[in-house]
């Protein structure tokens, strides 16, 4: 996922309403940003903390740039904006980069029975495998250690929990169920549910593995240039 123009840079002063984010941008320019991002995003709002921001171009947008990125503890990026995290995963698969997902008519948004999944793969009515994507960005704060250890949710998902009830029914009914995490996280060397935050969605994402659902990591490269599914790294369940 390349950007042309590159992102441009800023300094953090307060992430607020969810969905709003002031910032003092590199040439000066206070600026409203639009925040794409739900959740709790712990250890992602630092005060003066370097921020990659998006620029729309339009002129009409209420918030015409975008929140992107953040320099979080020990010096690592975050990716904050999830409407992004698909489309590394799809673009990933495009471009053969992950292995154990091969490109067969690669679908967005399917629905199956009452859910619908963030990507599938195979041709015809009902696909062979479906994919759901989890943008993964809790990782050590600033008085931790550099650990390298990224989780998942950071905050309590019900919302999750039902993802995962699902891909179960998905391995009963016979179909290949896949759970992504796109860690946006440049830190990150392993991943794990975060059993502290949401001690139910660990026992349920343990549980899925156990029934066959397939979970999967990879690492984000984040640049101004360019984000990119990158490298593959362990899921710890145990």
């Amino acid at each position: 996922m390349k950007f042309d123009p590159p992102l441009a840079r800023g300094r953090l002063l307060r992430r607020y309403k969810r969905f709003m984010a002031d910032i003092i941008a590199d040439d000066g320019r206070e600026l409203t940003l639009h925040c794409p991002n739900t959740g709790s995003m712990k250890y992602c709002t630092p005060e003066n903390g370097a921020v990659l921001f998006s620029d729309s171009g339009n002129p009409k947008r209420k918030y015409r740039h975008t929140w992107e990125a953040v320099q979080v503890a020990h010096g690592h990026w975050a990716g904050i904006n999830t409407s992004r995290t698909n489309a590394l995963v799809a673009e990933a698969i495009l471009a053969g980069r992950l292995p154990t997902l091969p490109n067969d008519h690669l679908r967005r948004e399917v629905t199956w029975g009452d859910s619908r999944f963030d990507l599938a793969l195979g041709e015809g009515e009902i696909p062979h495998t479906l994919i759901e994507v989890k943008n993964v960005t809790l990782g050590p704060g600033p008085d931790d250690d550099d650990h390298g250890v990224i989780c998942f949710p950071d905050a309590v998902t019900e919302r999750g929990q039902k993802h995962l009830r699902t891909l179960m029914q998905v391995v009963a009914a016979g179909q290949r169920a896949v759970l992504v995490f796109c860690v946006q996280h440049t830190g990150a060397r392993e991943v794990c549910p975060a059993d502290d935050i949401d001690p139910r969605y660990g026992e349920l994402l343990r549980e899925a593995h156990a029934a066959g659902v397939e979970v999967l990591a990879w690492r984000t490269r984040i640049s101004p240039e360019q984000m990119v599914l990158g490298e593959a790294v362990p899921v710890r369940l145990v």
